[in-house]
């Protein structure tokens, strides 16, 4: 394996959409979502392990995360996970570790990527991710996977890229926020619109110049931190000083403003997984468009539902269409996926009883 190489696995985000199963104390990427014997977040290591030494691998995630983490990857070394003490958004937690590489080798390139996302076509990732390195290793870029569209989709930021460029790899010419449903139409239509997977792929030293161009506040303040990092006194920099950078995505921070931008339309399937009616889409189903995890079940007069239990527990269902049903500990979620984006607030109100 290439000793260059190096990954940051995000792994800090709550999965509200996926409540009850998804909990502030324990979200989405720390459970086996699909019942393929795999959480999400070891399905990622294994797939970012087959390309990328195991010591490079790092887990960027919330400090309350810390012991789940080491628990469900017992492969990683505590100093492997990097813990953030506030909720900052994505590129203050990337400035951090993209310095931290940076001062164990100067070389780095590296690849960041969400711990919940979904991907079954494994080898056709690490192809298109070796193809990036490579692109990176020659060229100071900054990089990302885009996915082709299959619908038209308003839940997805949009890549626009430069449709001259006949390369594999292209130049990006703008990132578009996420469209209504006839902007959504008008980009399939154009055919050079990819969607923002949220995937990255750079060398350490194209990263860390664009964070000093575009962000150096951000800049200075985990520059400070340069000398303690890969010590003992690295910890108790991050925790007196993270808190202190600006809440903004990698997004806004960099890629909107560079102009060293470039894009991979990505071969292999993905699904982000954000919401039960996107895992429903990835299940083996029966005649009647039912997906199953974990239950046993009798249907009769049901269509188009997702069913989910904690253990082989018996379900009947009956009449019932195009509805979300999850049995978790404590609580029966019995919802109709057309209003699955109102679970965040259903979450909300739960709490409050």
């Amino acid at each position: 394996m290439n000793k260059n190489y190096y990954a940051i696995i995000m792994a800090g985000g709550v999965g509200s959409r996926f409540w009850p199963v998804s909990t502030t104390e324990f979200p989405k990427q720390f459970h086996d979502m699909l019942g393929s014997g795999q959480t999400l977040i070891q399905k990622t290591y294994s797939r970012l392990s087959s390309l990328i030494p195991q010591e490079n691998i790092f887990i960027l995630t919330n400090a309350n995360y810390n012991d789940i983490v080491l628990e469900q990857l017992p492969q990683i070394k505590p100093n492997q996970v990097l813990l953030e003490p506030a909720m900052r958004n994505t590129a203050p937690c990337i400035a951090y570790a993209s310095w931290k590489i940076k001062k164990m080798n100067p070389e780095a390139l590296m690849v960041v990527a969400p711990s919940d996302h979904w991907i079954e076509d494994e080898k056709a990732f690490c192809d298109n991710l070796e193809k990036s390195f490579q692109f990176c290793e020659a060229n100071n870029a900054l990089m990302t996977l885009g996915i082709t569209p299959t619908f038209p989709n308003t839940g997805f930021g949009y890549i626009e890229y430069d449709k001259t460029n006949k390369n594999d790899i292209k130049k990006v010419y703008q990132f578009r926020e996420k469209p209504n449903y006839e902007t959504a139409k008008s980009f399939l239509h154009a055919g050079n619109f990819l969607w923002n997977a949220g995937i990255f792929i750079w060398s350490v030293k194209a990263v860390t110049e664009a964070f000093e161009k575009f962000q150096p506040q951000m800049s200075e303040l985990f520059l400070q931190g340069y000398d303690a990092y890969n010590t003992d006194n690295e910890r108790s920099f991050i925790e007196q000083n993270y808190a202190k950078a600006e809440n903004i995505s990698i997004d806004y921070a960099l890629m909107e403003n560079a102009d060293n931008v470039y894009v991979l339309p990505a071969t292999f399937d993905w699904n982000d997984l954000g919401t039960w009616g996107q895992l429903h889409e990835k299940l083996e189903k029966d005649d009647y468009k039912n997906g199953v995890i974990n239950a046993k079940v009798i249907l009769e007069n049901a269509s188009n539902n997702i069913v989910r239990t904690d253990a082989e527990k018996i379900v009947v269902i009956d009449g019932l269409h195009d509805y979300i049903i999850v049995d978790k500990a404590d609580v029966l979620l019995i919802y109709p996926k057309s209003k699955e984006q109102d679970i965040k607030r259903i979450t909300a109100l739960a709490n409050d009883l």
